[in-house]
């Protein structure tokens, strides 16, 4: 008698565990968190509707540190797989693209009118762009290796966190005017571009693989502090970090043009050689 679900294998070969065989917790574990930061969007969403705001950016602001972990928790347990991958870039694209559009239109695009929904309709299309073209570039095999350390435009989850500055600065104690509207559609469509543009962010991801015994104390009471004023102060701190990742893409387009330009020294020397 045949099963009522169908057998899950998250890469798409039935051989891999066998036809009784059993998926092993570790790969089942990130994606279990992917769905927990999907739920997170998903209720962001509903908070938003509800009027609830601060309840909505509290739910973008878990998913978003719940992204960061499931990748790396895949990783440490050697539990990737295609499925993962899959199911974490739709989860995106609904935590960082859909939920974050709808948010600011239900908070102040909606009184631009139409115009106020095609700006979140452009935020969501590049994010969903954006996510794709993560996606496709994973296996250029082109890449020079420093690539690693910077995404292309900003990622999905930055803009998500980014974007919602308007909806912060009003929960600080910004008046709500008649200009919010009209500023808080440009400021949605440039973070939109940003994700789809072509510059360099500096990603981090190779930032804290190895720490140092010395630093490791140091670090603990680093993130302790963080996550204190993350948890007294939540809009001044978004406020504060929405705005430094803007002042340093600059920065991270510098610094992408030096090693770019030192790497093609290099390969134009070894070409000679």
């Amino acid at each position: 008698m045949s099963t009522l679900f169908p057998q899950f294998d998250p890469e798409g070969t039935p051989s891999r565990f066998g036809r009784f065989g059993r998926i092993p917790l570790r790969v089942l574990l990130p994606n279990l968190v992917t769905l927990l930061a999907l739920c997170s969007g998903l209720t962001a969403v509903r908070m938003a509707v509800e009027d609830r705001f601060e309840l909505a950016l509290a739910a973008i602001v878990f998913a978003a540190m719940l992204d960061g972990i499931d990748g790396r928790l895949a990783r440490a347990l050697k539990g990737t797989s295609r499925f993962g991958a899959e199911l974490d870039s739709l989860a995106d694209f609904v935590n960082f693209g859909c939920a974050p559009a709808l948010i600011l239109y239900l908070w102040g695009l909606d009184q631009a009118g139409s115009i106020g929904w095609i700006a979140a309709l452009i935020f969501a299309i590049c994010a969903a762009l954006r996510l794709a073209r993560f996606n496709v570039m994973l296996d250029d095999p082109d890449r020079p290796p420093f690539a690693a350390d910077f995404f292309t435009g900003v990622p999905a989850p930055a803009g998500a966190i980014t974007v919602l500055l308007p909806v912060y600065l009003e929960l600080l104690g910004l008046p709500h005017g008649p200009a919010n509207a009209p500023l808080a559609l440009i400021y949605t469509v440039a973070i939109g571009l940003l994700m789809i543009s072509k510059v360099p962010a500096w990603s981090g991801k190779t930032l804290g693989k190895r720490v140092r015994r010395d630093m490791v104390l140091p670090l603990f009471v680093l993130v302790a502090l963080f996550a204190g004023l993350l948890a007294s102060y939540p809009w001044l701190v978004l406020s504060v970090c929405s705005v430094l990742y803007l002042v340093l893409l600059p920065v991270s387009y510098v610094r992408y043009r030096r090693l770019m330009d030192a790497y093609k020294a290099e390969q134009a020397a070894a070409g000679d050689a």
